[in-house]
């Protein structure tokens, strides 16, 4: 009698266990998203933050999706320091890079997204609301690293900061409080990217090899060089001039090959007008 009712206990046992890992398989954790390889493929950029509190907090939703390279610029360094040093604080603070200017921390990237309350500002480029936005970004992750720039509590981007942007991400809110926390802006455009992530996106046919950042930037700066030297550009509106000037290469998505020889148009351009003024003089 014993030796069956072990029997019997045994069979039960094993048949939920069958029944158990039939479930899980079928409806899997609704507090958990898959983690695609892409998601290391995208940088978080905060530009000059000021509370620790709040980069803690964009460190954390950053932890919670999934996200682990957070880059500062020209952070409040008191509450830079603060924020790493603080108890608890996660991997991805720890191992934040600073930086000292927005071109140096987004030069390896593809793309570089900015976000923005708008406001009473004139957009300059193009604005994608955040479910669209987020849609946008993911398809590039699979092949690319992507830049996601957060402004300083206070001030969010400037115009200077956006020029270094492709387009820009905004987060829908109420009109009459349009202004998000930075922490909160973090998590909230992540979960967005995640739930994107979990969707299967369809394969594409070419894949794209966008020049990286660094080159773009090297080819705006080696064209403001020409135009400063053949006098194009008036000295009183130079930093104006940079800034549509950036918009405009960066509007043209250019592919890595066609980048490098336009670099090399430009400095072919810019020698020629330097050697030129020198038989002159």
């Amino acid at each position: 009698m014993e030796r069956i009712l072990h029997q019997r206990l045994f069979l039960i046992d094993f048949v939920l266990k069958v029944l158990l890992s039939l479930f899980e398989s079928t409806f899997p954790a609704v507090h958990s998203f898959p983690m695609l390889f892409s998601l290391n493929n995208l940088r978080v950029v905060l530009v000059a933050p000021r509370n620790p509190l709040n980069i803690g907090a964009a460190a954390r939703a950053m932890s919670n999706f999934g996200f682990m390279h957070l880059r500062v610029v020209n952070p409040y360094e008191v509450a830079f320091r603060d924020a790493k040093s603080a108890v608890g604080a996660s991997p991805v603070l720890q191992s934040a890079q600073e930086f000292k200017t927005i071109a140096e921390a987004i030069a390896d990237c593809a793309v570089a997204v900015g976000t923005t309350a708008i406001r009473h500002r004139q957009p300059r480029q193009p604005v994608k609301q955040l479910p669209q936005a987020a849609r946008s970004i993911a398809g590039k992750l699979a092949h690319a690293n992507v830049a996601l720039l957060f402004g300083s509590e206070k001030w969010g981007l400037s115009n200077e900061d956006l020029s270094h942007c492709h387009w820009l991400l905004h987060i829908p809110t109420r009109g009459e409080h349009q202004s998000m926390n930075l922490g909160q802006a973090v998590a909230v455009c992540l979960y967005e990217l995640i739930r994107n992530q979990a969707v299967k996106t369809p394969a594409i046919g070419k894949k794209d090899h966008l020049a990286t950042l660094d080159v773009v930037e090297r080819i705006t700066q080696t064209l403001l060089s020409v135009l400063r030297e053949s006098e194009y550009i008036n000295p009183k509106t130079g930093r104006l001039a940079e800034e549509k000037l950036r918009r405009l290469i960066r509007r043209m998505h250019l592919e890595a090959a066609d980048a490098e020889v336009l670099l090399g148009m430009f400095h072919k351009i810019s020698w020629k007008l330097g050697r030129s003024g020198k038989t002159k003089a």
